[in-house]
């Protein structure tokens, strides 16, 4: 009854003798029966359930009884009323005169109400978990979870997938670096875990194109001079000083992979990081000047912005271009010279890059081979203009835009052998006959 019992009527009982609970209990049934008829009987409602045991506490002291009792029902509130009015027509207990009070009838849903609001606030406060992650986060953590997937090992150290089929690999520091490698497209780093270069590492250098990508302090020079004494060192670069390679973002990264030097330039130094610096001097590498440079063709690959070994590198190709564009580039400039000193028109491919997508135009531009603007046009309009260019003709491509993966077909099928663009998606191919870079792999000037 406890479980189903909507009101509880609670009544205090006082007798002019002494009493007991049998007393006030078979009052309570003989002088109530047929008061209220048939529907509303104290014997058939408790036989049917509707009310539930009547308890009853007395105590009897100096000739007098005194108590009260309560009675639980599952009637509605008036039938309540109605029993517990029915209560106080009680006049004897016993032998004694008596006399039986209602108090209050309690609504014992209010009180579970009361008590469901106070749980409920409490569980607001600490029941839900507030960690709800964004989209963002969400996309994040799953890129997360493929990167980290995509580390293998090697000789049971840290490496990219690529490490053990690559010509040229990167030696970092620890499993961090690999992971900051890999999240920025270059998967051919292996980590030496440590201080202390383990020997398969060692063995690797002397068959490898190496470049040494280490952090900007002391423990970065002290991973470069064991190195230097047990492997074979092609190319070394550091992370700015004070900072490590998995501290860096996609353009401090790939800046210190341009600023490579050959291992000779700085073999003697006191000071490798400050030779580095003293001697970049711009955002492209120092030109070889060893004998390991015909090396410099197989080191492009893997030690450049989006380094896969089945894909030409972005260092590479800025070179070539830029050395195309210093063989034909001073005839056309010293013939504008005389006739247009202010020279409008841009005359290199940086140039151009600088104008479309560094000033943010929001426009598409198509050079020929030779840097000359063949047809420009709305971002919106890039892929139409693909379609009506003519493959023999066009050469390069830039896009102040995201390259998506559609463009990127649609500029492969067009003949463009390089593709600019404002920044890169996701892409599931590569086609080999495009290559294609993000605006900040790329020099602001030739070289």
């Amino acid at each position: 009854m406890e479980d189903t019992s909507k009101y509880l009527i609670r009544a205090n009982v006082m007798a002019d003798g002494v009493v007991e609970r049998s007393d006030v209990v078979g009052a309570i049934f003989g002088q109530t029966e047929g008061l209220l008829g048939d529907e509303l009987d104290l014997r058939d409602l408790r036989q049917s359930g509707k009310v539930g045991r009547i308890d009853v506490e007395i105590t009897s002291t100096r000739g007098t009884s005194q108590g009260h009792l309560t009675i639980a029902t599952s009637l509605d509130k008036v039938e309540t009323a109605t029993l517990a009015a029915s209560l106080e027509t009680i006049t004897r207990v016993g032998p004694c005169r008596a006399n039986l009070e209602v108090g209050d009838i309690e609504d014992v849903r209010a009180a579970k109400r009361k008590d469901v609001v106070e749980r409920a606030k409490e569980l607001l406060r600490t029941g839900f978990d507030d960690s709800v992650m964004s989209s963002d986060e969400i996309l994040e953590e799953v890129r997360e979870y493929v990167r980290v997937a995509d580390v293998t090992e090697f000789e049971g150290l840290p490496a990219g997938p690529r490490v053990a089929e690559s010509d040229a690999i990167i030696v970092v520091e620890g499993r961090s670096d690999v992971l900051t490698m890999l999240k920025y497209g270059v998967k051919n780093a292996i980590a030496v875990e440590g201080t202390n270069v383990p020997d398969a590492v060692a063995e690797l250098t002397h068959h490898r194109t190496v470049t040494v990508f280490l952090d900007g302090d002391r423990g970065g020079d002290l991973i470069f001079e064991e190195l230097s004494q047990v492997g074979d060192i092609d190319y070394v670069t550091f992370a700015p000083a004070g900072t490590s390679v998995e501290d860096l973002d996609h353009t401090q990264l790939f800046t210190a992979l341009r600023n490579k030097v050959p291992f000779e330039s700085v073999s003697g130094a006191n000071e490798p990081r400050d030779a580095i610096a003293a001697t970049d001097g711009s955002q492209t590498p120092a030109p070889p000047a060893s004998p390991k440079s015909p090396a410099d063709g197989p080191a492009q690959p893997d030690s450049s912005p989006g380094t896969e070994c089945d894909s030409p590198s972005l260092e590479g190709d800025v070179d070539d271009g830029s050395a195309s564009n210093r063989s034909t580039g001073p005839a056309p400039e010293s013939e504008a010279a005389p006739t247009d000193s202010a020279e409008p028109q841009p005359r290199t491919v940086y140039d151009h890059a600088t104008e479309v997508i560094r000033n943010g135009s929001e426009r598409v531009r198509f050079l020929d081979a030779d840097g000359e603007i063949l047809e420009e046009g709305e971002t919106s309009d890039a892929q139409a203009l693909l379609e009506t260019a003519d493959p023999d003709l066009v050469s390069t491509m830039l896009f102040d835009g995201i390259v998506s993966q559609q463009l990127l077909d649609v500029a492969a099928d067009a003949g463009v052998d390089r593709l600019v663009g404002r920044s890169l998606g996701q892409f599931t191919k590569r086609p080999t006959g495009v290559r294609v870079y993000a605006i900040d792999d790329v020099a602001e000037s030739a070289p």
